[in-house]
């Protein structure tokens, strides 16, 4: 790959990141949002880097065209790199021309359920009906509270549709990120009830589903749904929030 080539790439891979960072939410496909200023950062020191290395690159051929003759050519750069390097365009142009799409139930239908987190007290679930709950609040309600408040409780929780194996059931699911999106964990719950279509962010109300002891390890993280209504996706989507108002 020769130096202009080089260049080339350097600016292009800044003004991706700037791109993604500063103009559209892209950049939450691939980071959580606490990263973004450093995304930008990033994306202005490449951008510099090049612009640099090419005002570097061209007074250099300045000085070449005016040195003696048979003293020129002597300061170029014949090495190159291994073929594959080309390959660093594709993520480069892929920032300003395309972006992959989100996580979604290919993923988390190929990954285990992310392990909930031990508690020993839990505050009084509101007099509110439906109770609004996050997927993670709720599976800790079920297998961890030992006051087992969430029984008989009509709750509403929002994901995304993963289809499930087991007929007349399906997964409501959330995908979140510590870091990036290859730290990706899912959680999700069992939903009894005719299953939307993959990957439809839905709101689903019901109540918890019988299934092993409730508040051990043992109890089934399932809700027996009575109304599914179907959401818009949010814009930050690796995050377990709280229901997303159903649209009208």
């Amino acid at each position: 790959m020769r130096r202009p080539l080089q260049i080339t790439l350097l600016v292009l891979s800044g003004l991706g990141l700037l791109h993604i960072a500063l103009f559209t939410d892209l950049y939450l496909r691939y980071v959580k949002e606490g990263m973004r200023p450093l995304l930008i950062a990033s994306g202005v020191l490449l951008l510099l880097l090049g612009v640099a290395d090419a005002v570097s690159y061209a007074r250099r051929d300045r000085h070449e065209e005016h040195a003696p003759h048979g003293e020129s050519g002597h300061g170029h750069d014949h090495s190159s790199a291994p073929r594959v390097a080309w390959l660093l365009f594709l993520p480069a142009l892929s920032l300003l021309l395309f972006a992959p799409p989100a996580l979604g139930a290919y993923t988390a239908s190929r990954e285990p359920a992310k392990v909930v987190t031990h508690q020993d007290a839990f505050d009084p679930l509101p007099a509110t009906s439906p109770i609004p709950m996050t997927l993670t609040d709720f599976t800790l309600r079920v297998q961890e509270d030992r006051t087992r408040a969430i029984k008989g409780r009509t709750v509403q929780l929002s994901g995304f549709v993963t289809p499930g194996r087991q007929r007349g059931s399906w997964f409501l699911t959330r995908i979140i990120i510590s870091c990036c999106a290859a730290d990706a964990q899912s959680v999700k719950l069992r939903i009894y009830g005719t299953a939307p279509k993959a990957d439809t962010w839905v709101s689903v109300t019901g109540t918890w589903h019988p299934g092993g002891t409730l508040g051990t390890s043992s109890a089934s993280v399932a809700l027996d749904a009575r109304s599914v209504e179907e959401v818009a996706k949010p814009v930050n989507s690796y995050t377990d929030d709280l229901p997303l108002t159903p649209t009208r």
